[in-house]
């Protein structure tokens, strides 16, 4: 069966940084000049979620110097995991807005007529409407 040159799938991630080593390898100051250490940081950061062989293979570089690399970055205490955020506590909203101060007044006079108030506290004369409604029935 022959052999096919399909290409791996690759992260975005990996396709970016292997853009970064080739633009330093098209702009660097001499052919012998070493990679930048962001880069090998980078590398190796990458290295830790996807194979390593495919990300040295990426970004054309030795897999033994990217598991140099590696071994550096945990030794620097890099590689650690990030400390998840410390608990904040967000207060909760109330679904309603606060009740307001309210009334409700029920009244019934001797000839059956009923009276129910449901509103603010200050926002009707009281006293004027249960009089009038009271002399009402007089």
């Amino acid at each position: 069966m022959p052999k096919t040159n399909t290409p791996l799938p690759t992260d975005p991630q990996l396709n970016h940084l292997a853009g970064q080593f080739a633009h330093w390898r098209q702009h660097r100051s001499h052919p012998g000049e070493r990679i930048p250490q962001h880069l090998w940081e980078q590398a190796a950061t990458l290295a830790q979620v996807l194979p390593r062989s495919r990300v040295a293979q990426h970004l054309r570089v030795s897999p033994s110097d990217l598991n140099k690399h590696l071994a550096t970055l945990h030794s620097a205490g890099l590689a650690a995991p990030p400390t998840p955020p410390q608990f904040v506590e967000v207060p909760l909203t109330p679904a309603l807005p606060p009740a307001t101060a309210a009334m409700e007044i029920e009244l019934e006079r001797s000839d059956g007529a009923r009276l129910r108030l449901r509103c603010p506290a200050s926002a009707l004369p009281v006293a004027a409407l249960v009089r009038a409604f009271l002399e009402g029935a007089a």
